[in-house]
């Protein structure tokens, strides 16, 4: 059960103006009525979800970079040879 009342004194305690405090309970509490919550299992589901996606974002991020450096560093050799040929 959410305790509005308990959670509004709550945020004036913690600084947050009392009108203030009534409408984020408030918002909280018509989406508590409406069932806009997830539980604890698909919290973490999509968390895991997020988790693994950023995995393979960070994989294709190492492969461009090494990908950057090897034709940096080939693009250095042929200069190199170019201009000590000259």
């Amino acid at each position: 059960m959410f305790d509005t009342l308990a959670e509004a004194r709550e945020l004036t305690a913690g600084g947050v103006r009392r009108e203030q405090a009534e409408a984020i309970v408030a918002a909280i509490r018509r989406g508590v009525d409406r069932g806009d919550h997830v539980t604890r299992e698909q919290f973490r589901s999509g968390l895991a979800e997020l988790r693994t996606e950023m995995a393979k974002v960070e994989a294709r991020i190492i492969r461009w970079m090494i990908g950057t450096v090897i034709a940096t560093a080939g693009l250095t050799v042929a200069l190199l040879r170019l201009f000590e040929g000259g």
